[in-house]
């Protein structure tokens, strides 16, 4: 499985993005996706997620703001994102795990930088 995770950039406080992350490779596999950010000098955190069951965001303080969603047919993964913060300043990458090998593939992660 590959990921490409694009769409991040400079936005101002309050402005929005959306983010896409593209799977390829055995795509039938995947057991679930996820968004995950990266702020300097903070732990890599989950934001929302997408399983069989339907999709969710996990994070309290994007809740309201940002919302993924999933296109099956192009086997692409999106996260809207809404209202941004300065604090939601960070890397973001998308992940896929496979059940049946048990591993998580990682993308190579895109930068969303909010201003102030």
């Amino acid at each position: 499985v590959q990921l490409q995770a694009s769409g991040g950039g400079l936005v101002q406080a309050g402005g929005s993005l959306r983010l896409s992350c593209a799977a390829s490779g055995s795509t039938s596999d995947i057991t679930s996706i996820a968004w995950y950010r990266q702020a300097p000098g903070k732990q890599r955190e989950l934001v929302a997620g997408c399983t069989n069951g339907g999709c969710t965001n996990y994070v309290d303080s994007v809740k309201g703001r940002f919302t993924i969603s999933r296109d099956n047919e192009k086997n692409t993964v999106y996260l809207q994102m809404n209202m941004l913060k300065p604090e939601d300043t960070a890397i973001y990458y998308c992940k896929a795990y496979v059940h049946v090998v048990m591993t998580d593939y990682w993308g190579q992660g895109t930068q969303v930088t909010v201003s102030s």
